[in-house]
C-alpha cells in the first residue's frame, strides 16, 4: 500500500465502511459475454478421451488445475481442434453413475465467459470423466505465489476478485450456489489472460474427497462443525482468496483477522504492490475480506453485494488482461515471433511447394520408433503388394502426380498390414495440393493418433486448418507444434 498508505489506513477505516457501493456500475466498461462459440454439453466415449489425451499420457497431466491424485486432470485435444481439460476420477469417487451424470449435466448447462465451461462427460463402466475448456495460462496460485518474472499488478488483482464474484453470482442465479474448496488453484487464466473459475468445483463431491482441503486453518468454521457446505461457506472461502490477492501469500484467516484488528495492514499487504493503489482502495479490500471471514455466517455479505462493492474499485478497465499481465497474446503477431522450423514456417505461410520439398527431403526417418506394427505378418504376397503400393505412392508424390499418390497411399492404408504416420502426412499434403482440405485434416489427425507428440503431423494439421479458414485453430496448432519442437530440441541437447 506504500508507507504512507499503511499509516493512513486506520483513520480511513470507519469512513470507508459507510462508503456507497451503489454508484459503482457506471464506472466500469460493460462487456458483452459471447458464449456462442462454446459447444453444447455432450457425452464422450472413453475411447475418444483416451485418444484425445494420448492414452492419458503422463506428460499431459496438468497439475495447475489444482487437482490432486487420485483424481487427475489431463490436457488434450478433441477432434484435433478444441483444447480440453479432462478430469479422470478415482474409481470409487462416484459409485452411482446416475448421480454422476445428473450432476455433470446440471453443471454442463451453465455457459459463461467467466467459467471454464464443462463441455462433456464420460460414464462407461467404472470410468468417470469430466471434459472442460482448457486454460493455457496457469492458475492464480502460480501468478500470486510462484511468479518467475514479475508479480501480478494491483489492477489485475482487483479484476480477478471482481470476475470471480461475478462468476459466483451467475452460478447462484442459475441454481449452483455451492462451490467446493474455492481456492487460488481453482482460478485459471485463458488465452487472453482473463481469469476463469474452474467448473469442477461446482460438482457435488460425492466420495471425491472432502469439500475442503485438509488444512483446517483455511476451512470455514461451520464446515468443521457440521461437515456441510453452505452458500456462506463459499463466501468465507472467497474471503481467503481476497487475502491471497492482497498479500501474495496464503495467510490463515485467523492470523489475518488479528492483523486487521491491530491495524497492522503493512504485514497484510504484498510489498510488491508498493505505491500501486490508494489508501481508500486498500482499506475497502481489507474491509470486504474481513466481512467475508466473520465467524457467524449471517454476518457475511452475499455475493451480489460483493460484486457491487468491488465494481467501483476497478481501474484501467479498458486495458486487456494480457497487457496488464505482460504476457504474449495468442494472435498472429505472437505466432510470427515464434522460432519455427522450416516446416513450421512453411505451414504457417501455407506454402505447399515448400512443404512438399521438406517432406520429400525428410523421407521416412520420422517413422523410426514411431510407427508400431499393427500386424507384423510373415512375408507374404499381400505384404509385397502393400509395400509396392507405398513405393508407387512415393514415386507419384515425388513427381506431384497427386491423384496417383492419393490412390496408391490409400491402397497401402486400407490393407492395414503396416501403419505409417509419414504416409498419412504425405497423403495429407496430396489432398491439400488437390484442394481437398477436409480430407487433408482427417489424415493429419490420423497421423496424430499414431504419433501424438510428432510436430510434423501437428504442423500439417495447421496447414489444413488454414486452408479451411479456421485461423484461430490453425494458430493454436502452430503454437503446439513449436512447443513440441522446443521440448524435443531441449531433450536432444541434454
Amino acid at each position: 500500500m506504500g508507507s504512507s498508505s499503511s499509516k493512513l489506513l486506520g483513520c480511513c477505516w470507519n469512513s470507508q465502511i459507510n462508503r456507497s457501493i451503489l454508484e459503482a456500475p457506471d464506472l466500469v466498461r460493460e462487456e458483452k459475454l459471447d458464449v456462442s462459440e462454446i459447444p453444447p454439453f455432450r457425452e464422450f466415449s472413453f475411447e475418444q478421451l483416451r485418444i484425445a489425451t494420448s492414452g492419458f499420457a503422463a506428460e499431459n497431466i496438468v497439475s495447475e488445475h489444482g487437482e490432486k491424485a487420485p483424481n487427475v486432470v489431463y490436457k488434450g485435444k478433441i477432434e484435433a481442434l478444441r483444447r480440453i481439460a479432462v478430469k479422470r476420477f478415482n474409481r470409487s469417487a462416484w459409485p452411482d453413475p446416475r448421480q454422476f451424470l445428473e450432476e455433470a449435466k446440471a453443471v454442463g448447462h451453465l455457459r459463461n465467459q467467466r467459467l471454464t465451461n464443462l463441455l462433456g462427460v464420460c460414464c462407461e463402466g467404472d470410468e468417470r470423466l469430466l471434459v472442460a475448456e482448457y486454460m493455457s495460462n496457469e492458475t492464480l496460485a502460480k501468478h500470486l505465489f510462484h511468479w518467475e518474472t514479475q508479480p501480478m499488478k494491483w489492477p489485475m488483482r482487483l479484476r480477478v476478485v471482481l470476475h470471480l464474484a461475478e462468476t459466483l453470482e451467475y452460478c447462484t442465479n442459475n441454481g449452483r450456489a455451492l462451490y467446493h474448496d474455492l481456492n487460488a488453484y481453482r482460478v485459471l487464466f485463458d488465452d487472453d489472460c482473463n481469469p476463469r473459475l474452474s467448473c469442477f468445483g461446482l460438482m457435488k463431491n460425492s466420495r471425491d474427497g472432502k469439500s475442503y482441503s485438509t488444512n483446517l486453518a483455511f476451512t470455514p468454521p461451520e464446515y468443521l462443525r457440521t461437515g456441510r457446505v453452505t452458500t456462506e461457506s463459499v463466501i468465507y472461502s472467497f474471503g481467503t482468496l481476497m487475502l491471497d490477492v492482497l498479500s501474495g501469500k496464503h495467510i490463515p484467516p485467523s492470523h489475518a483477522l488479528d492483523l486487521i484488528r491491530d491495524r497492522n495492514f503493512q504485514m497484510l499487504t504484498d510489498s510488491c504492490l508498493e505505491g500501486q493503489f490508494s489508501n481508500e482502495d486498500g482499506t475497502e479490500v481489507v474491509r470486504l475480506a474481513s466481512r467475508c471471514l466473520q465467524y457467524e455466517q449471517r454476518e457475511r455479505p452475499n455475493v451480489k453485494s460483493l460484486v457491487l462493492a468491488l465494481t467501483p474499485l476497478q481501474k484501467e478497465v479498458e486495458i486487456p488482461s494480457y497487457v496488464l499481465m505482460e504476457m504474449p497474446h495468442g494472435g498472429a503477431s505472437f505466432i510470427e515471433s515464434l522460432s519455427l522450423s522450416p516446416l513450421g514456417e512453411a505451414c504457417l505461410r501455407l506454402d505447399l511447394t515448400a512443404i512438399h520439398e521438406i517432406l520429400e527431403k525428410i523421407g521416412y526417418k520420422d517413422d523410426e520408433g514411431r510407427a508400431p506394427e499393427l500386424s507384423f505378418q510373415m512375408w507374404t504376397n499381400q505384404m509385397q503388394e502393400t509395400l509396392d503400393s507405398k513405393k508407387k505412392g512415393d514415386i507419384a508424390f515425388r513427381h506431384k502426380d497427386l491423384n496417383a499418390a492419393i490412390e496408391c497411399y490409400s491402397q497401402f492404408i486400407d490393407v492395414g498390414t503396416m501403419i505409417s504416420p509419414t504416409v498419412f502426412t504425405r497423403r495429407c499434403l496430396s489432398y491439400l495440393m488437390n484442394d481437398k482440405p477436409q480430407e487433408a485434416l482427417n489424415d493429419a489427425m490420423q497421423a496424430l493418433v499414431i504419433s501424438p507428440t510428432w510436430p510434423t503431423a501437428i504442423f500439417l494439421q495447421a496447414a489444413a486448418l488454414f486452408k479451411l479458414g479456421m485461423e484461430k485453430e490453425a494458430q493454436e496448432a502452430i503454437k503446439d507444434g513449436s512447443s513440441l519442437e522446443s521440448k524435443m530440441n531441449a531433450t536432444a541437447g541434454r
